[in-house]
């Protein structure tokens, strides 16, 4: 690292105006920092074009002055990084961070104002930029009231964006919207955009980490200032002693896939905290939950009880004998009775219903090789989870279980967190408070060697690179809402999801689904609009280390030809490429499988899926290791193939390709293609 001292060049806090630059390791990527404002100021810039004009930094606090008005630019420290590390799980095994930094120190001529210093991290797919307030006199305790950080987008008025509304009820869980982007106005990340150049913009954050989560809020045309989600009494963050925020993040890509293909929020996550992680696996999985959905089982006890030892033992041997890792129960533990949206007060997470023997079930999962996957529903009252997480979690290791699914249903800013004085407040699932309880929850769990699939989450951001046991989160619509949901998720939701949603990290989605007409065919009854292929297709598109087989075993019994590409896709993977798509639009992704017990890491696997138009692909095949053959078996679209009437057309082939040659791939209205590709 290189130090610049202000003094050195003959310059002072109080001097003339300051710019420094930073770019990305290829030179395309350029950030300025100045002071020659009221408020410092950052730009970024792409080959020259500008992507985000003039925008504001610093933040505002309850008892202390503003980062403000009136700071220069001190020192500067750079440095230049190049290194690659290994995830221990995930969509890609190998992952090199190549970045050159800038660190600002800032600082006005009134002591009363403290000092903070601004890093910037300029990669080839981004940048990143944090806050650090250092120990000093009079910060020894801080809250938050305003985080003053902009994203100015350059020619705002003739820029589309796709986004999810924030701090609503129902947290991260909307239809994307696709408007012009002044339409905007106060969204969640990551919040994707196109420029009229069609350059492809995604702003989200990474490490987020005892801090409240950021949204934006349009204020002025094209203009988006951050806006943190407060604590029940309106403060943003509340800090003890000197802290950094998580770091504000910009991908920037020429095409869409691009932005697919940047691993720009792991690279700004710290490495695993954890040590030896080996006891966390990926796999597949199948569950008691679909049936409730669907009204053939319920959560609560009574004649149509899911979680029965019954049921659970004959999931476990359904999944033994298709190659499947866990069985999720949900609906096993006391409290379900009655409406348990609101049942947060009275669920017990170490006391089974009578017709559920968790000893047995754990004893047959042993015999037959398949493990009991856990479930802790909150219904929003983590104070009630809090005290009863040893318990729980012990329990949990006596029976072998792995995995938890949590799940924190509540209505947005309706959590109940019960204080010091045993008075109830109210927070939202992104506000600091409830940031540090998944956390809490991650960390406990990780000291009982168990693994995490939160449900109702925070968002992602990149945090299972330090926490590996975090494997998976929910925190958008999912495929339960082609049950019930009014409408069901539309044909263009997983085209959409890829560029959005899942620039965060993995989603639980729970694909696969076989049977479209349990409501009956059509666009007018609750169901999944897709193709047969489409569900086949999600396996791929839709990044997990925890896949679901999603529908009932009878329904997979049923085709079992189309049944067979689940079994065989893996859920870990060596490499992965985005190798085509456009948002909302479509999406081809190929990833390489990991070498593991099951596989022996040659094999390739393809996805692909459209929204609601019919269309070709052509994909070439580049991405398969040279002068190797592979047999590709493809499960695609018949030719009559279209979601609403005719969603199960479905055409199973073989043929031998190498790397020269391409594939056309022809996706019906809300289909998709899914290929293994076989070495040979």
């Amino acid at each position: 690292m290189r130090l610049i001292s202000l003094a050195l060049l003959g310059l002072s806090a109080a001097s003339q105006a300051q710019t420094v630059t930073v770019s990305s390791p290829d030179g395309q990527l350029t950030v300025s920092i100045n002071d020659d404002h009221a408020l410092v100021q950052y730009q970024v810039s792409l080959a020259e074009q500008l992507i985000i004009a003039p925008s504001n930094l610093g933040m505002t606090f309850k008892r202390q002055a503003p980062f403000a008005d009136g700071f220069k630019i001190t020192n500067v420290n750079q440095s230049s990084h190049d290194s690659t590390w290994q995830q221990p799980w995930g969509e890609q095994q190998n992952i090199r961070d190549q970045h050159n930094a800038l660190t600002l120190m800032l600082q006005s001529d009134d002591k009363k104002q403290g000092r903070y210093s601004v890093t910037f991290k300029v990669f080839n797919d981004g940048i990143g930029f944090r806050y650090e307030v250092p120990e000093q006199k009079g910060f020894d305790h801080s809250e938050i009231t305003d985080e003053l950080t902009e994203f100015a987008i350059a020619d705002a008025n003739q820029s589309t964006a796709w986004w999810i509304p924030a701090r609503g009820w129902n947290r991260y869980e909307y239809v994307y919207n696709t408007t012009p982007l002044e339409q905007a106005a106060h969204v969640h990340t990551p919040f994707t955009f196109k420029t009229k150049n069609n350059v492809h913009v995604s702003i989200h954050e990474a490490a987020l980490i005892d801090y409240a989560a950021m949204t934006l809020n349009q204020r002025r045309p094209g203009t988006f200032k951050a806006d943190l989600t407060p604590w029940s009494d309106g403060i943003k963050v509340k800090k003890q002693g000197g802290f950094t925020t998580p770091w504000r993040t910009i991908q920037v890509a020429k095409q869409a896939i691009g932005l697919l293909n940047s691993h720009l929020i792991l690279n700004l996550n710290e490495p695993n905290k954890l040590g030896d992680v080996t006891w966390v696996n990926p796999g597949k999985y199948v569950g008691i939950w679909w049936g409730m959905h669907i009204n053939e089982n319920t959560w609560g006890s009574g004649d149509k009880h899911g979680a029965t030892t019954k049921n659970t033992i004959e999931y476990m041997d359904f999944a033994a004998q298709y190659g499947f890792d866990g069985v999720l129960v949900e609906g096993w533990n006391i409290g379900w009775d009655g409406d348990w949206f609101f049942n947060g007060d009275v669920f017990k997470f170490d006391q089974a219903y009578p017709d559920f023997d968790i000893k047995a079930i754990s004893e047959h999962g042993k015999k037959v090789g398949v493990k009991l996957i856990g479930h802790h529903e909150t219904s929003g009252n983590v104070t009630n989870y809090r005290k009863q997480m040893p318990a729980a979690f012990e329990l949990y290791n006596r029976a072998g279980v792995e995995q938890i699914k949590t799940g924190y249903v509540a209505d947005g800013g309706n959590i109940k967190r019960v204080d010091e004085q045993g008075i109830v407040r109210k927070e939202w699932h992104d506000g600091q408070f409830m940031v540090n309880e998944y956390l809490y929850n991650v960390a406990l769990a990780a000291k009982h060697k168990l693994s995490i699939n939160t449900h109702e989450p925070i968002k992602d951001t990149g945090l299972r690179r330090t926490y590996p046991n975090w494997l998976a989160r929910e925190g958008a619509r999912g495929q339960e809402f082609n049950a019930w949901g009014t409408p069901p998720n539309p044909p263009e939701h997983v085209p959409m999801l890829t560029f959005t949603r899942m620039l965060a990290g993995p989603m639980d989605f729970t694909p696969g689904i076989f049977d479209m007409s349990f409501n009956g065919l059509g666009d007018k009854t609750n169901r999944p609009q897709t193709t047969l292929a489409k569900q086949l297709a999600l396996y791929v598109v839709l990044y997990s280390p925890i896949q679901m087989a999603a529908d009932l075993p009878k329904n997979y019994l049923a085709k079992p030809d189309a049944f067979q590409f689940i079994q065989d896709v893996p859920t870990d993977w060596q490499q992965s490429i985005a190798l085509g798509g456009e948002v909302g639009d479509f999406v081809v992704f190929a990833r390489k499988a990991k070498a593991t017990e099951r596989y022996n890491g040659d094999d390739w696997f393809l996805g692909a899926v459209s929204d609601e138009q019919a269309r070709e692909v052509t994909v070439k095949l580049d991405f398969l290791d040279a002068n190797r053959r592979y047999e590709a078996q493809i499960y695609r679209d018949g030719a009559d193939a279209e979601w609403k009437q005719n969603p199960y057309d479905l055409v199973i082939e073989k043929r031998i390709v190498t790397a020269k040659e391409s594939l056309i791939l022809s996706l019906a209205t809300s289909g998709g293609t899914a290929i293994r590709f076989k070495a040979l």
